[in-house]
């Protein structure tokens, strides 16, 4: 429900733009901009959301506005019974109770009417105290003067924004608990990461946007049916873009059911005569790479874009090359594409359930036809995702026997202690299901066949056959497997109907599901590609110089852009808190080791896993584990251990 109109008409001739605030407050006042937003009013100088409670609840509040100081920044608290805000206004005094626009009052949990002013509740609010909360209004002069066009304001430069209740739970304290409302910009796409940059260094005023791109992400169903505020109107190639949003503070409020609250009506602020400046503005020194943000995209349709520091995509560049070495002479340099270990990595850290799945029965005439790339690197993955709180599903194929030899590695891991938390362990098709048929597909991928209600955010296979243009599988000197093989493709296949829903292909041949993102530079580029070249793609794909590797290699990069300050407060969408030196310690430990990664290999080796050569040996991909393996891991620990 739209609460106010876009278009603001002046008073009075009144340039509304360049009033001081004390002018503007009087005008409040007087009663003239009932129920207007203050977008662009007063412009540059620092607004604030307002939550007006009985006293009783303000040390639960204030403990709340902490665990979430993303959307409910505090720029001032005021005692019980206090009017004025002191730190900001430095004119004439304020009150509360007669300066904003528009208040709401919220009664057991309920918006029951707007009103003018709070006078008519004078007795009761002497035991009231006023939290002023930073809100995103106060940045807005420094976007448009960054270029970055507002569509929100009309042409006398003023209005309101959208707003939105999301699918995303505070942190909850006390009695305390609710979704975090976000306001809508929708910014040119080029000029995103500017938005993004220039908004990172106001934290008192919200910061940096929490998500950008499509919104049904975040539980935003229809970006034309606002919660608060009015809707935007949308140019060609504009992007949503999303800020946490000072309104989270009235979703509060209403969580509580006290009988009787106030808060500012959503877009009628208060406006402090402080200017909005950087909070950062006054450090010295130039900012490091750790400090500066880039925005990068994940896809184009619809748009979904993550953020994290420039020093971030510095370390995992260098983990990209150091994975695609090629000491096999596959030519995989031509199958390479920079930057695909960042989008993934990025995409699975904002996931919460992830299934991964692998093994290559490289071998037809072998009793047990695996090879050992694969499961190393798919079981890396699973380590440290499940470190990061995200649901990891292995999903196994019962062709051949592999569920069965899954199963029996899982528990030994487990058993020696390599492994400490089991895997929810799923066999592909279920049974009395057709693995090639596309509803069994979704129906396994989905809650009841709904597409909104995935049961994966991010499905992972990492040296899985993949089916070439004729349908069969092959191995790399074009042998057909295909009698040993389930079909997984059709996963990645129907994941694409499912906009929530991403995947990553890790693969070092082309032959790989997934690698059929680079279909044609397989069948050009490698040998037999004509044959045996992957026709399914994956969203990103994760060329290496052998696919363990690429399972390493995305271990790493998790644990960077968690430990990344950028990435990490994105993730979070600006609610709780980083992580503390133990969390990271303990997230580091399950990071592959070389101990670890040799008692893998040797339980592979155990179940009779071969080598590329046919042999049962401490190889992999014909490359020595100690001379090639080890090596490469160490390199990677190397890589990490500069930065972090």
């Amino acid at each position: 429900m739209a609460h106010l109109k876009t278009k603001q008409e002046p008073l009075d001739g009144i340039d509304l733009r360049k009033v001081p605030p004390s002018k503007a407050r009087s005008l409040f006042r007087e009663g003239k901009y009932f129920r207007k937003g203050t977008a662009g009013m007063c412009s540059g100088h620092l607004q604030a959301n307002l939550v007006m409670l009985p006293s009783d609840y303000s040390q639960s509040f204030a403990q709340f506005c902490s665990a979430n100081c993303g959307p409910l920044p505090v720029l001032f608290s005021s005692k019980p019974g206090q009017f004025d805000a002191p730190p900001l206004t430095t004119t004439n005094p304020s009150d509360i109770r007669t300066d904003l626009a528009a208040y709401a009052v919220i009664e057991n949990g309920e918006r029951a009417r707007i009103v003018k002013s709070l006078e008519e509740f004078e007795e009761q609010i002497k035991d009231f105290a006023s939290f002023y909360l930073g809100c995103s209004f106060s940045f807005d002069k420094k976007l448009l003067s960054a270029g970055v066009p507002l569509r929100n304001l009309d042409e006398n430069g003023l209005g309101n924004t959208s707003m939105y209740t999301t699918n995303i739970w505070c942190k909850p304290v006390g009695k305390f608990n609710c979704r975090q409302v976000v306001s809508m910009r929708a910014i040119p796409a080029e000029l995103v990461q500017t938005a993004y940059a220039v908004t990172h260094v106001m934290k008192s005023v919200h910061g940096a946007p929490i998500h950008i791109g499509n919104p049904a992400v975040i539980g935003i169903a229809d970006i034309g049916k606002v919660d608060y505020g009015v809707p935007t109107n949308f140019e060609s190639n504009d992007v949503a873009v999303f800020w946490c949003c000072g309104a989270t503070g009235v979703e509060a409020v209403k969580s509580i059911n006290a009988p009787r609250a106030f808060t500012h009506s959503p877009g009628s602020m208060f406006i402090s005569d402080c200017l909005s400046n950087n909070d950062e503005e006054e450090e010295n020194g130039q900012p490091t790479a750790n400090d500066q943000p880039k925005v990068i995209w994940l896809s184009e349709n619809p748009p979904l874009a993550s953020a994290a520091s420039l020093a971030a995509e510095e370390l995992l560049t260098k983990l990209e090359v150091l994975a695609s070495d090629d000491p096999g002479k596959r030519n995989i340099a031509k199958l390479f594409e920079p930057g695909e270990l960042m989008k993934s990595a990025l995409c699975l850290s904002h996931s919460r359930s992830v299934a991964i799945v692998t093994g290559y029965p490289a071998f037809y005439n072998e009793a047990i036809p695996f090879e050992t790339d694969g499961p190393p690197g798919a079981l890396a993955l699973g380590v440290v995702l499940q470190s990061l709180g995200i649901h990891v599903t292995l999903i196994l194929d019962p062709m051949a026997g592999f569920d069965k030899a899954m199963e029996s590695i899982l528990e030994k891991l487990i058993s020696e202690g390599v492994i400490k938390k089991p895997f929810s362990l799923e066999v592909y098709p279920r049974p009395g299901h057709s693995a090639s048929d596309l509803k069994s597909a979704l129906d396994f991928l989905t809650e009841d066949g709904d597409i909104t209600r995935p049961r994966f955010d991010h499905l992972v296979a990492i040296e899985r056959p993949g089916m070439a243009a004729d349908g069969h599988y092959y191995t790399m000197g074009a042998k057909d497997i295909s009698h040993l093989v389930t079909n997984t493709d059709i996963l990645f296949d129907a994941a694409r109907n499912i906009p929530t829903t991403f995947t990553t292909a890790v693969g070092d041949g082309g032959n790989e599901l997934g690698m059929g993102k680079f279909y044609e530079r397989v069948r050009r580029h490698v040998m037999n590609g004509e044959i045996i070249a992957s026709k399914v793609p994956a969203d990103f794909v994760i060329t290496c110089g052998v696919s363990n590797w690429g399972g390493y290699a995305l271990c790493f990069a998790l644990y960077a852009l968690r430990s990344d300050v950028i990435h990490d407060r994105h993730r979070r969408r600006g609610l709780g808190f980083p992580l503390t030196r133990e969390e990271k310690e303990k997230m580091r430990e399950s990071l592959p080791s070389q101990k670890q990664e040799e008692a893998v290999m040797r339980v592979l080796l155990d179940h009779k896993f071969l080598d590329m050569t046919g042999k049962v040996c401490m190889s992999v991909d014909g490359l020595d584990f100690y001379d090639i393996h080890l090596p490469k891991l160490k390199d990677m620990m190397e890589c990490m251990a500069l930065c972090y």
